[in-house]
């Protein structure tokens, strides 16, 4: 090893725990998934089931009560969940992602949220929400949607802009810009909007909620842009951006929902045999030839992904924050995984024939959540677009970085 070389971390192998948490408990969330479709949240058993195991608890700070995992594990395990239930593993993803706002809450707050509730989750979702100051608080009016995780978290946040001061004046913040206030309450003051009909990631239970001037106390607030300020004691995990994480995250999400697919697929291919076809789907020479290439699709994009994720990680321990050039590359191989997984779904779902319309089979759920993840904002074929945009030298849209 040359002098001032580090040794390569192969987070495979750190993975190894995680995943077999995962594994452990894989076969109860794939059968809830039933129910939870058709209640539109994951169930009672689903979600001891994964607290059980802290798997909510990934990105939280440790001095919030969790566990602070390296990104490169956190795909990997998000990616086996998956495997079991798409559902599952995007509302971990979610929660997790929220969750990071505990290394920078005080622990008067983030002990009410996590630290006295080894259940608790935080949710939240896009929206219009604006804050009034009053006498030890805010008085906080709100409209939000798509908050993935909503039946099960146990708060609930805004994100208030503009703030209005007691004269009606808009409070301006850092870079004199209307100041942006983070406000946390308990999900059992709200009532949810029960709008989550959907065609795929049923059991998210992405409902909104609302508010009307509902009183916050200003210990349960945030300013998101002044946050990190003073806040020295934060690992490596605190220098890629909330958007970069879920961008890792839900692409791992469809890497693992297309992984079960293929795997399903290998195991119904071995016994069917088409209608009026001479041949069972395990001695056609053209599902050979398919099969082989769905694989390499599949490994591609997740190689892809997993070591962008990595260089990104590395260069963050060493320099302290993940490059520009780091931060395109992960959009972008985000965005491709989304792509190529789907392509992989609807490719096998379409020669598994009618052993793929079942609604109790293993493909019909899968299907449906893959196309839901690739119509999410982290999935938007425009960000091809924008890494293409700054390889030709323009400047990158920064806002979905």
């Amino acid at each position: 090893m040359n002098e001032g070389s580090k040794p390569v971390v192969d987070y495979a192998e750190m993975a190894k725990e995680w995943v077999q948490r995962v594994d452990d408990i894989g076969p109860l969330l794939d059968s809830e998934a039933a129910e939870g479709e058709a209640i539109r949240e994951l169930t009672g058993k689903a979600m001891a089931a994964l607290h059980d195991k802290r798997l909510f608890r990934m990105l939280l700070a440790k001095k919030a009560g969790g566990e602070e995992l390296p990104l490169p594990v956190f795909c990997r395990v998000i990616e086996a969940i998956a495997k079991y239930d798409g559902s599952a593993a995007w509302c971990v993803g979610q929660g997790s992602g929220c969750s990071m706002l505990g290394g920078y809450l005080d622990t008067g707050i983030s002990g009410k949220i996590w630290g006295d509730n080894a259940n608790g989750v935080l949710a939240w979702g896009p929206g219009k929400a604006e804050a009034k100051a009053v006498e030890g608080g805010y008085l906080v009016t709100a409209k939000t949607m798509f908050v993935s995780g909503s039946h099960h978290a146990t708060w609930l946040a805004t994100h208030c802009s503009p703030v209005y001061e007691t004269d009606g004046s808009i409070r301006m913040g850092k870079g004199d810009k209307p100041e942006i206030r983070t406000t946390f309450i308990p999900a059992n003051e709200t009532t949810l909007s029960d709008d989550w009909y959907v065609f795929g990631l049923r059991n998210t239970g992405s409902d909104g909620f609302e508010l009307k001037e509902h009183f916050v106390p200003t210990e349960h607030t945030i300013v998101r842009a002044t946050m990190i300020e003073g806040a020295d004691d934060l690992s490596t995990l605190y220098n890629f951006s909330t958007m970069a994480i879920y961008a890792m995250g839900f692409a791992s999400v469809a890497l693992g929902l297309s992984a079960a697919v293929l795997e399903k697929f290998l195991e119904i291919a071995q016994d069917k045999k088409p209608r009026n076809a001479a041949d069972v789907l395990k001695d056609n020479p053209v599902v050979h030839d398919e099969v082989a290439r769905m694989r390499a699709k599949l490994r591609g994009a997740r190689r892809y992904l997993f070591a962008e994720v990595e260089d990104a990680w590395q260069e963050a321990i060493t320099n302290g924050a993940p490059t520009l050039d780091h931060r395109l590359e992960i959009r972008l191989a985000a965005t491709h995984a989304i792509h190529e997984a789907k392509t992989v779904v609807d490719t096998l779902f379409d020669t598994g024939g009618t052993s793929s319309i079942f609604a109790d089979g293993p493909f019909e759920r899968r299907l449906r959540d893959i196309h839901a993840v690739a119509l999410q904002i982290q999935g938007r074929k425009t960000h091809f677009r924008t890494v293409g945009e700054w390889l030709m030298g323009h400047p990158p849209n920064m806002s979905v970085l």
